[in-house]
């Protein structure tokens, strides 16, 4: 496969037709080296009754290539909900479940997500965008911060055995 899909990629909203065994399936293909480095995300073994679950509570999209799903994203709403006080701020909306094939990986399709969750944001008229990650998953801080996320907190969630770092970006238009 070519080195450069950038043009090739196609960012949609999840659909009813498309498998939520197959969008389980990759985030646990996507999550095994998180997985491997003994990180515990949620992604990493999740069952598809929990991925209905997180993709019915957002707006779900997936990247596609070839019409073959590689990646996806979920964008949330600010929520009382969550149990990340940051998530729960007026105005700031939150993204999740960010995933891409291994095989699709460095071909900046999760760049081309997370700005697609980021333009999702503004049009709803959302001035900050947050997420989070594991604070030992150095590699993907230094991502988001390359992307314009600043470290604003930490979050300690039940289902993971890590710590989170909460990371932020204020978004205008340019």
């Amino acid at each position: 496969m070519s080195t450069n899909v950038e043009g090739q990629i196609r960012i949609r909203p999840l659909s009813e037709s498309d498998s939520l065994e197959e969008l389980t399936d990759l985030l646990h293909r996507a999550y095994r080296v998180l997985a491997d480095m003994g990180l515990r995300f949620l992604a990493t073994h999740q069952d598809v009754a929990t991925t209905r679950q997180r993709v019915s509570s957002g707006h779900c999209f997936v990247a596609e290539v070839d019409d073959k799903v590689v990646g996806t994203i979920c964008y949330y709403e600010p929520s009382r909900k969550t149990g990340c006080d940051y998530y729960k701020k007026k105005g700031v909306a939150h993204v999740g479940q960010l995933a891409v094939e291994p095989m699709q990986q460095r071909l900046r399709i999760a760049t081309r997500l997370m700005l697609h969750a980021e333009n999702f944001a503004r049009e709803r008229g959302m001035p900050e965008l947050a997420l989070d990650t594991a604070e030992p998953a150095i590699h993907l801080i230094e991502w988001y911060a390359r992307m314009g996320y600043k470290i604003v907190g930490h979050q300690q969630w039940e289902v993971t055995n890590y710590r989170s770092v909460i990371m932020s970006k204020v978004l205008q238009d340019s």
